[in-house]
């Protein structure tokens, strides 16, 4: 294992700053068209439920999509799948900017989903490459760092860009995002993968791959957690438009900015995490972490249904509750990617298939439940927050082990 009080590796700021932005496809995505939503809905004489049901293919899309893209990286190595998904979000992209009725967004965007997702993939898969368990949780809290700018600029810039162009115009400058990254990883992304990952790739199929790692208690257990996190963070997306700007009566300006401040409180995290794992390991940390997020939850829950202090106690509290993902996110991805190296592309997509495919469920069950209020949503995230913390205590970390890097 990597001494923690050691110095960290030394930083390729060039290839962090690309991995960073590959991760953005999907904040991207997603934060960038949120407030266009109505207008959506008013042009394609959609429905709520219609308009919602955009965002539910694009969960969909990743949650598929990677399953895909992890053993493919893994055989054919980083840079071919990588670059055949930047092409479909591309043409995806393009579809949705044109699409002459909801159904057919509705589709664009579960394709636009399947191309987005290879670059989480591939970019997770690219650092446990290179690093090893504990410094792959820095680099990846500084990845974060970097891809937490999405979802605080992308709102913004989805916003101006209605504005000027209509909702349309924040599918066409998705376009040009997936051209500047097609052109970046062509020129700026050299080969990872090894020897023993191309090896081990070709004498097994993807299904077997699979199995085995369903097998691995300790990774089952990083990967609940993870998904569970990743649930927390997908029920707030897809519920917090309602939330804020239906229930609390905010502005769709107001709305973005609000939705700021929460990206910039998991951003803020995420470097706290960097720091934190100069003198601890990525499982001490979550194990902290973890307590912490329930406590949160717990107080955001209370607040909810009692009514106390309304949105005035409701918001910090979510941001609270939010910002603990800065501390799990790279912890429980490190810690699963360090289980078998040799399968990081597995991994990695299982990893991002589970987060989505729960964040999916999440926001269906706290769409079932909705009631005009913030109970189903702190609900929800306290729900999950208890699991994710049960599957680090019980499977992946029993008895206290340390993980070996």
């Amino acid at each position: 294992m990597t001494d923690p009080a050691s110095p960290p590796a030394v930083v390729p700021w060039r290839l962090v700053l690309l991995l960073g932005a590959l991760t953005a496809f999907a904040p991207m995505s997603i934060d960038m068209y949120l407030s266009s939503l109505p207008a959506i809905g008013r042009t394609l004489h959609a429905g709520p439920e219609q308009t919602q049901a955009t965002l539910a293919a694009f969960f969909a899309g990743m949650a598929i999509g990677q399953v895909i893209y992890g053993p493919a990286s893994d055989r054919f190595g980083r840079r071919l799948p990588l670059l055949i998904g930047v092409a479909v979000f591309l043409a995806a992209s393009a579809a949705c900017a044109l699409a002459p009725n909801i159904e057919t967004l509705i589709v664009a965007r579960f394709v636009q989903a399947l191309g987005g997702c290879a670059g989480a993939v591939v970019a997770r898969a690219v650092v446990r490459d290179r690093f090893s368990q504990t410094d792959t949780a820095r680099v990846l809290s500084l990845m974060m760092l970097i891809m937490g700018l999405a979802p605080v600029l992308a709102p913004q810039l989805g916003g101006v860009v209605q504005l000027i162009a209509g909702w349309r115009g924040v599918f066409w400058t998705l376009v040009v995002f997936a051209v500047i990254i097609g052109v970046w990883i062509l020129f700026g992304l050299p080969e990872s993968r090894s020897a023993e990952t191309a090896a081990q790739a070709r004498s097994e199929n993807p299904l077997r791959a699979y199995v085995a790692l369903f097998g691995m208690r300790r990774l089952m257990g990083y990967a609940l957690a993870g998904a569970l996190n990743g649930a927390v963070l997908f029920t707030y997306i897809s519920t917090a438009p309602d939330l804020v700007m239906g229930t609390y009566g905010h502005t769709p300006m107001a709305f973005n900015l609000i939705f700021a401040v929460n990206a910039v409180g998991i951003i803020g995290a995420s470097q706290i995490n960097r720091w934190l794992l100069r003198r601890s390991t990525p499982d001490q940390v979550l194990r902290k972490a973890s307590i912490a997020s329930i406590v949160a939850a717990l107080l955001l829950t209370l607040a909810a249904w009692t009514g106390w202090g309304g949105q005035w106690t409701v918001l910090p509290l979510l941001f609270a509750a939010l910002s603990v993902y800065g501390l799990m996110g790279g912890n429980t991805m490190a810690g699963a990617l360090s289980v078998d190296p040799r399968r990081a592309g597995s991994i990695s997509a299982l990893m991002g298939s589970a987060s989505f495919g729960s964040g999916a469920l999440a926001s269906w069950v706290g769409g079932l439940l909705h009631d005009g209020t913030a109970r189903p949503v702190a609900a929800v995230m306290f729900a999950c927050l208890v699991g994710s913390s049960l599957a680090i205590f019980f499977l992946a970390l029993p008895g206290g082990k340390k993980v070996q890097a």
